[in-house]
Formats: C-alpha cells, structure tokens, sequence
C-alpha cells in the first residue's frame, strides 16, 4: 500500500541524489537499535531497488535478514527512512565495480583480506521527507504561523526506492 501526501517521485529522485552526494546513512538490525552503526551506502545507477555495503564478517550485519536505514541529506533538506533485507553479494563484478581505495583503506589485506563481507541490501519502503521549506514557510514559522499542512506536502511515505 503506498501513501503519498507530497510528490513522491519528486521525492525520491531527491533522495537519491542527495544520497549519491553524500552516501553515509545509519543501518540497525531490525528490532536491535543498539546495532546502529554508520555506514557507507555503494550506488549503482543501473541496480534495480538495492544497494550495497562492505563490512566486516563479524560485524553485526553478518547475521543479516531485515534492516533499516536512516538518512539526512548533507544540506539537511531531504530525511529518509527506509527497510529492507541484507543478503550477502556474491557477484565478482559487482565486488569490483565497488571496490575503491576508501573501501580498502579499511582492510589490511586489501580485496584479499578474510574479514570483508560484501552486503547487498534489497530495499522496501521508504518513507521520506524534505526539509526544505522555503523562504516564505520559513518566515511564516518565525511568526509562529502554522506551516503544517505545507509540510504534509514535502513527505511521502511507504513508497517503494
């Protein structure tokens, strides 16, 4: 079922750009918020609804199964929150298509290192928001007008990435 108060394709291809400007979010285990962590999210243009992680394979996220992200553009003007299941990749292709030298900063063998587990996270729902008001709402919230139902227009939820 999808709700959408605002433009939800505006929304999302927000979203996804400012994800592809600043592609750190916070991922947690399902039901687990101590399992939080930052992360950083590998993009693919050409991937249908998933994006991918390297990680440790003690890492909590080794468990894998259901996930949830949260996300704050870098100018702070689009919030998203979304779920989805963690699946082990297995395609060498992708690997490499992702493999960077920030990635291998963070292992001592390089590609070859024992502790990397490459994640594939196959997305669900989002819900997302934009924070960017603009001037006049702005202004009307300094006069301590109410601006809610113009903000109801910049949120859309349970739509699919």
């Amino acid at each position: 079922m999808k709700y959408a108060q605002g433009n939800a394709d505006e929304l999302k291809t927000k979203f996804w750009e400012a994800l592809a400007d600043s592609p750190f979010l916070f991922l947690q285990r399902d039901g687990q918020p101590e399992t939080a962590v930052p992360m950083t999210a590998q993009l693919d243009e050409d991937a249908n609804s998933s994006i991918w992680f390297f990680t440790q394979d003690k890492s909590d996220f080794a468990k894998l199964g259901k996930v949830t992200a949260t996300f704050t553009g870098e100018d702070h003007e689009i919030f998203a929150r979304f779920n989805g299941d963690l699946a082990i990749e297995t395609n060498p292709q992708i690997f490499e298509k992702h493999w960077n030298n920030f990635v291998e900063a963070w292992y001592d063998e390089g590609k070859d290192d024992p502790d990397i587990l490459f994640l594939r996270m196959d997305l669900g729902d989002a819900e997302i928001w934009s924070g960017d008001l603009g001037l006049l709402n702005t202004a009307k919230m300094a006069l301590g007008m109410n601006i809610h139902e113009e903000a109801e227009k910049r949120h859309v939820e349970s739509v699919d990435l």
